[in-house]
């Protein structure tokens, strides 16, 4: 039997020429490049979104604390006493409140059992500190919950979310700060006009940014797990060679270090933010203007902020 012609027409095209092969190349490329950008925004969406959630939880886990202590916890605190919770974050307070009772038992426990918790070389402390939350992170922070700082050597969990405290931390005129206990009728600008909480990653050195205990800059917590809008670098040689302040909030880094005088996120155009009465919203870094009347509790301030 002989082949028909279209069977040997097979036989000859058993492969591509050149040219066809780099039409298709061309053809596939030109779609990875258009289907890219897409996906990449869908992602930066995305985790723009969880993000904003994870304020949402934090801001009512907060409310849930005022209805308890009919006060907001402590954004940080220095001594208290019986027990003393020297370094302790609002982070750490609030954890009964997100579904980690054990964890908060082991950290009185950690407490008790430290004879100075002004020193920080205690294993139980250690043991607790270096346990890192997604709660307490901005998915859009490639770095993860947990690092390791130099010249600390000490796994850390991060976090990604600090605290007002005001305009700076002299002034402390916002409503977490050292050994603060805020209350709702104290924010007499009003709890829709007030910050709660503000996006700032983990300094590019890992070394502010510490969820459970740290001692924050100037021994006030702040730079770690509160902060200013208008904060200032309060080391005597200019902490990582970064110049005094007052800071605004603009677009960081995570490979600079005077980023974590500020606030900022890893979001396009600006950083969310959770107010006082629970609501979460994204600021632009053009509401820098308006930032110090946000940030303080009792100002007075009119408050207008760009479209």
């Amino acid at each position: 039997m002989q082949p028909s012609d279209a069977t040997k027409f097979l036989a000859v095209r058993r492969a591509l020429s050149l040219a066809e092969v780099l039409v298709v190349l061309a053809i596939l490329g030109l779609l990875v490049g258009l289907t890219l950008p897409a996906v990449q925004k869908v992602r930066s969406t995305m985790a723009r979104a969880s993000c904003q959630n994870h304020l949402r939880q934090l801001a009512l886990t907060l409310h849930q604390y005022h209805d308890k202590h009919t006060a907001l916890p402590p954004g940080w605190t220095l001594d208290s006493v019986k027990p003393n919770y020297a370094y302790l974050g609002w982070h750490a307070r609030i954890l009964p409140l997100v579904e980690q009772e054990s964890l908060w038992l082991e950290v009185v426990r950690a407490y008790e059992s430290h004879p100075n918790p002004r020193i920080s070389n205690h294993p139980p402390q250690f043991e607790i500190q270096k346990r890192g939350f997604p709660l307490f992170v901005c998915p859009a922070d490639p770095r993860g919950t947990v690092g390791t700082p130099e010249p600390y050597r000490q796994q850390v969990g991060l976090t990604s979310y600090l605290g007002n405290l005001g305009t700076d931390s002299l002034q402390k005129n916002g409503v977490l700060f050292i050994n603060s206990a805020t209350k709702f009728t104290d924010i007499r600008d009003g709890m829709s006009n007030t910050l709660l909480i503000g996006e700032r990653p983990p300094s590019s050195d890992l070394m502010y940014g510490w969820w459970y205990r740290g001692i924050g800059q100037n021994m006030d917590g702040s730079v770690e797990v509160v902060m200013g809008v208008r904060e200032l670098n309060h080391s005597p040689l200019g902490l990582g060679g970064c110049p005094y302040g007052p800071y605004s909030f603009q677009q960081g880094d995570f490979k600079n270090s005077c980023s974590r005088f500020h606030f900022w996120s890893p979001h396009v155009g600006g950083a969310n933010f959770a107010f006082a009465d629970g609501s979460v919203r994204f600021l632009a870094y053009s509401a820098d203007d308006s930032m110090p009347a946000l940030a303080t509790r009792a100002g007075g301030e009119s408050v207008t902020l760009p479209d």
